[in-house]
């Protein structure tokens, strides 16, 4: 399907053309139709010669209308841009334009109206200048009279040419993209509750889908689907389309919402933004660029709101709406002084800036801004500045997953920072082991959110190389970057990858304690002897995760201890009681029932109801 705008000067003949290419009156108003003048959205639609449909978004054309203007264009993927020939380019023919290149439309067909009412060469040759001189360059153009007929077949094969084109087909990449349908009409139809439409400019609609009210957060389930007033299944865009909504209120839904997939766009109210510099159709260009007031209308979709605006440099901007706002690096903008009447089209960059707080920050922010270049690739500078990124946040905002990324669960790293972080969590393990570092200290020691990214990090190393200091002066070459100590996690430490051999001092004390052991297997040694031994909690904990001690409860064992009972064990009558248990391995009832209530945990033993205990096989 094709969706066209239609746009041009007040009574430049855009509905009465329509209504001669489709046989339907685009004015739906009573009032429109008494003062021949177009004041809401009107929606028709036609086929072209090969069938392919053909959707048509009538806009006003008076300048007092203005923002319903700006709100049909936004989201048409083509315009029909309208000149008379018996007046030629106007005013709002120079608004009606920057508003479309401020959106970024670049399919079209240049229409020159009413030729039967005064040769349309001049005002043909007048408008392809003017056009010359902006993004849309030449446009196929035509001159027709709605009255003859004349140049009505000629339109049609253009806009069937346009159909075919790019602006007739959804740019979707392999994956359909997420659904953000802005829409410009809420109402209730008797029999189906709320209906709202809009230009559907990306993504799949289906019926059972639950898609988000954008601002307000309302949650929404497509009862059912029509285009072109043909009730469908599944609709791709680009389409017209119309929704019926199920558990929502009309009256909670206007002109400006959007209807979104949850989660799949950046909701902001503050963006960083590169203006566009405004197109000059009639005539040179002005020596300076003109200067917004501080506080313009921003247009967005459909969406209309004053915002603030706090410059950043000649071309860049930063943003700030009451109305949060749905959007992703790229997204095209447009602002405009209703005094002055100055347009001017934005290019979103960030959808979440950095706070400017300190003196030349906004200098800083400029410089950083002149680097990026609204698109996806942007992510790159979006996650090396937050240095760390959930994947689907970074999406949402617009933003492709760098090559150099360290994936973990949830979480993107940024690659130079994942290095740095390596080099560090190494530095650290070294200075630790052989204890090494608990997963969630070495978190809390890089600021990490997720114990996850860790063990992550802890992967060999990323081709990218280490980020190195500066080179000194006199020299062209960088150092070598450090070496980065292989690390592994073992029972939720970080450890070096090669196990480190047992410190001096705690080889001595465990050849002590063995030989205590030798004379009472089942006994711990007790608080003092350990002391005397020099053994702390977390050499304790080491001898027991490099298996030359066993823990059971509170006691520290030798290693085999648990197999070493169980036999023992096994070879008393069935069942045994606690005190039987003790007496069989030498120990005492505080050490035995501590160790019995271990071997149940391991599946050694059986407690039975009434408390004895039997030895498994």
């Amino acid at each position: 399907m094709l969706v066209v705008a239609t746009a041009g000067h007040v009574d430049h003949g855009k509905s009465t053309l329509l209504r001669a290419l489709t046989g339907t009156d685009p004015d739906r108003l009573a009032e429109e139709r008494r003062r021949g003048l177009t004041i809401e959205l009107g929606f028709v639609h036609t086929r072209a010669a090969d069938g392919t449909p053909l959707a048509f978004v009538d806009v006003p054309g008076h300048r007092r209308y203005l923002s319903t203007t700006v709100a049909g264009i936004a989201t048409a993927p083509a315009v029909l841009l309208t000149v008379a020939a018996d007046a030629g380019w106007m005013p709002q023919s120079r608004e009606h334009l920057a508003a479309i290149e401020a959106f970024g439309v670049r399919h079209g067909v240049l229409a020159v109206t009413r030729a039967d009412l005064a040769d349309p060469g001049p005002a043909l040759d007048d408008a392809r200048a003017r056009l010359a001189r902006t993004a849309l360059g030449a446009l196929p153009a035509v001159a027709v009279s709605a009255r003859t007929g004349e140049g009505l077949d000629t339109l049609r094969g253009h806009l069937g040419a346009l159909a075919a084109g790019p602006a007739g087909h959804a740019g979707t990449a392999p994956t359909d993209p997420p659904v953000r349908l802005w829409l410009d009409r809420s109402f209730t139809a008797p029999g189906a509750g709320t209906v709202v439409t809009g230009t559907l400019t990306a993504g799949t609609l289906t019926v059972g889908d639950t898609l988000e009210i954008a601002p307000s957060g309302l949650r929404a389930t497509v009862r059912g689907l029509q285009s072109l007033s043909e009730p469908a299944e599944r609709i791709h865009a680009p389409a017209r389309v119309a929704v019926n909504l199920r558990r929502v209120h009309h009256e909670q839904v206007r002109r400006g919402d959007a209807l979104v997939t949850p989660g799949a766009w950046w909701r902001t109210t503050v963006v960083d933004v590169r203006l566009a510099t405004p197109a000059t159709p009639d005539g040179p260009a002005a020596p300076t660029t003109p200067r917004l007031p501080a506080e313009p209308l921003l247009h967005c979709g459909t969406a209309a709101t004053g915002v603030r605006l706090r410059p950043l440099g000649a071309d860049a901007a930063r943003l700030t709406s009451p109305l949060p706002l749905d959007l992703r690096i790229g997204d095209r903008l447009l602002l405009r002084d209703p005094g002055s009447g100055l347009l001017r089209g934005a290019t979103v960059l960030d959808v979440d800036p950095p706070r400017l707080t300190r003196r030349g920050a906004a200098a800083a922010r400029a410089h950083e801004l002149a680097h990026l270049t609204g698109t996806a690739a942007d992510g790159a500078e979006l996650l090396a500045r937050h240095g760390r990124l959930r994947a689907d946040h970074l999406a949402a905002m617009g933003g492709h997953t760098p090559a150099d990324a360290l994936h973990a669960g949830p979480w993107l790293l940024d690659g130079p920072r994942a290095a740095r972080l390596r080099q560090t969590l190494a530095e650290a393990v070294g200075r630790a082991e052989p204890y090494g570092i608990p997963l969630a200290d070495a978190a809390r020691l890089l600021d990490l959110p997720d114990p996850a990214l860790v063990t992550a990090l802890t992967a060999p190393p990323a081709a990218t190389p280490l980020p190195t200091a500066t080179p000194p002066a006199g020299t062209t070459e960088h150092p070598p970057p450090a070496a980065v100590v292989p690390l592994a996690v073992r029972d939720g430490r970080v450890h070096t990858a090669t196990l480190e051999p047992l410190p001096q001092r705690l080889g001595a004390a465990l050849a002590a304690l063995n030989e205590t052991f030798r004379e009472a297997p089942f006994r711990d040694p007790g608080r003092t002897r350990l002391a005397e031994l020099g053994l702390r909690a977390e050499d304790l904990a080491l001898l027991v995760r490099r298996g030359a001690l066993e823990r059971h409860g509170r006691l520290h064992l030798p290693a085999g201890t648990a197999e070493r009972a169980t036999a023992r064990l096994r070879a008393l009558p069935q069942p045994f009681t606690v005190g039987e248990c003790c007496r069989a391995l030498g120990t005492s009832r505080a050490h035995g029932l501590p160790l019995l209530e271990s071997l149940d945990q391991r599946g050694h033993t059986v407690r039975d109801p009434d408390g004895r205990r039997r030895a498994l096989p």
